[in-house]
């Protein structure tokens, strides 16, 4: 299956404005965000760029419905009232509302969720840990990945607002084991990264983020992924 992967936004609008023009330029069988659609540096009291990337989001998720989304961490502290760097006083509501609207615009709620697999290939804002299964998910479903994921994707913030799950991990600094890691490709957003990076069976994709000063760290693009072949290309 041929994916176009949204990665992280950090209220940047014109990044749902160009994936709807590569909708039409490339027609991928499906679309998925790693999200972090909330929150950029000095954005705290710029309520109007909030309301404005939500509702280009909701705009984006009505008219491609068969969109999936990962929720990432600047989504759900406001969701579970969690602080966190770039967290805006101002917006809870609206985060909270938009949120709200998204997830019940779309056809099925569960494709708003926090890891989504295509074929092989897992998809989710930070990656999954193989210690984060065994810790938290029964031992009798380790082996059937769909089990995992459901489980997973039942947790609230007990479970999920800590550094090894899969909205706060980041394989790319530390050395534990991904789940599954002969059987799963695992493509992630969260850590910033200037290119499209592939290091064993994780792909990295969040070269859109900036830094304090506004400045891009990536190459700005979208990632086109085979689910089948596990090849991937990027595209601006």
């Amino acid at each position: 299956m041929k994916v176009l992967v949204i990665p992280d936004v950090h209220l940047k609008p014109w990044m749902f404005q160009r994936a709807s023009e590569l909708m039409k330029e490339i027609k991928p069988d499906r679309t998925i965000c790693l999200m972090d659609i909330a929150d950029d540096w000095r954005q705290q009291f710029n309520l109007d760029l909030y309301i404005q990337t939500f509702d280009t989001t909701i705009d984006f998720a009505k008219e491609y419905p068969e969109t999936l989304w990962c929720y990432g961490n600047h989504d759900v502290c406001y969701l579970w009232n969690q602080r966190e760097t770039g967290y805006s006083k101002i917006a809870p509501w609206t985060v909270c509302e938009k949120l709200r609207v998204l997830r019940e615009s779309l056809p099925d709620e569960r494709q708003l969720a926090y890891l989504h697999r295509i074929d092989n290939v897992l998809f989710s804002h930070g990656g999954l840990a193989d210690d984060f299964v065994r810790r938290y998910v029964p031992a009798g479903k380790y082996n059937d990945i769909d089990a995992v994921v459901e489980t997973i994707n039942g947790f609230a913030c007990g479970e999920m607002w800590q550094d090894a799950s899969p909205i706060w991990y980041r394989p790319q600094y530390y050395e534990g084991r991904l789940y599954k890691p002969r059987k799963l490709l695992q493509v992630v957003g969260h850590t910033p990264v200037e290119g499209i990076t592939r290091k064993g069976n994780l792909i990295s994709c969040d070269v859109f983020s900036t830094d304090s000063v506004g400045k891009p760290i990536g190459t700005q693009e979208f990632m086109v992924i085979d689910t089948v072949a596990w090849e991937y290309y990027g595209i601006r």
